[in-house]
């Protein structure tokens, strides 16, 4: 493979010509999205540079004690973002639902991925473990998100189809099955359409990260693979557990509709 080609700190600066671009694109346009867009693209750069240099030191300093500890951060980093993001007030119980789908969801299919699959050895090495489950940790929150929203949108335009089928003796889960269903289809809808045009339509940022770094693109292919099936696997535990326990949020020990 050829070497490396490292980029210099005036390489990278050229880089934010696409984001002047785009500034001025919006400015003529009227578009009033130019401090979003400087503000996002400065707080990006910070946060690589800095889990950059952390995880440099991880690397150099493997301990259990340190890849729990950037595993929990994450965790509850985002739980926090899917609270954050979800459309409208949300109960303290629908709340619960989505930081134990998150946690159980995403750690055993980590857990899997790198003990069954992987086989790392130790079992914090935070070469794997860290990149790893910031994939699955961070696809995962992106599809519960959408979960939220669609399920308790659901809720809430369906109230009264909810109570009729209720009252015509349905149960809480028979009667809000359709909305769980579309909940579930909108949250796991993005992770399949990802799978279906990567390797054609594009190749994905893990995949084309190895092949810069100098790795064979068999490798990276067999790398790619693995984590996308990791990935489906995660999202879909993740938001079937959230809807199935999250939609019981939305009725009283009565089985009556409260929302």
């Amino acid at each position: 493979m050829n070497d490396i080609i490292d980029l210099s700190i005036w390489q990278l600066v050229l880089a934010f010509v696409f984001v002047m671009v785009l500034m001025i694109i919006v400015k003529i346009k009227g578009i009033s999205r130019e401090k979003e867009i400087l503000i996002s693209s400065i707080r990006m750069t910070l946060q690589l540079i800095l889990t950059g240099y952390l995880l440099v030191y991880l690397f150099n300093n493997p301990s259990p004690v340190y890849t729990i500890f950037v595993l929990l951060a994450m965790e509850s980093f985002a739980i926090h973002n899917i609270i954050k993001r979800a459309k409208g007030k949300i109960n303290k119980s629908l709340r619960k639902i989505i930081g134990l789908s998150m946690v159980v969801g995403t750690v055993s299919c980590l857990l899997f991925f790198l003990f069954v699959i992987v086989q790392i050895s130790p079992w914090y090495n935070p070469q794997y473990f860290i990149p790893i489950a910031g994939m699955l940790i961070g696809n995962s929150m992106t599809g519960i998100s959408l979960g939220v929203n669609r399920l308790v949108d659901g809720m809430q335009a369906n109230k009264h189809l909810i109570e009729g089928s209720l009252m015509l003796g349905a149960t809480p889960k028979m009667a809000s099955k359709e909305v769980v269903d579309n909940a579930f289809d909108s949250a796991i809808l993005p992770t399949i359409n990802s799978m279906v045009g990567m390797g054609i339509v594009f190749l994905p940022g893990m995949m084309t990260g190895q092949i810069l770094s100098g790795t064979s693109p068999i490798t990276a292919i067999e790398y790619q693979i693995a984590i996308m099936l990791g990935i489906l696997g995660s999202v879909s535990l993740t938001v079937i557990l959230f809807v199935q326990l999250g939609y019981k949020t939305f009725f009283n020990h009565k089985d009556q509709l409260q929302i």
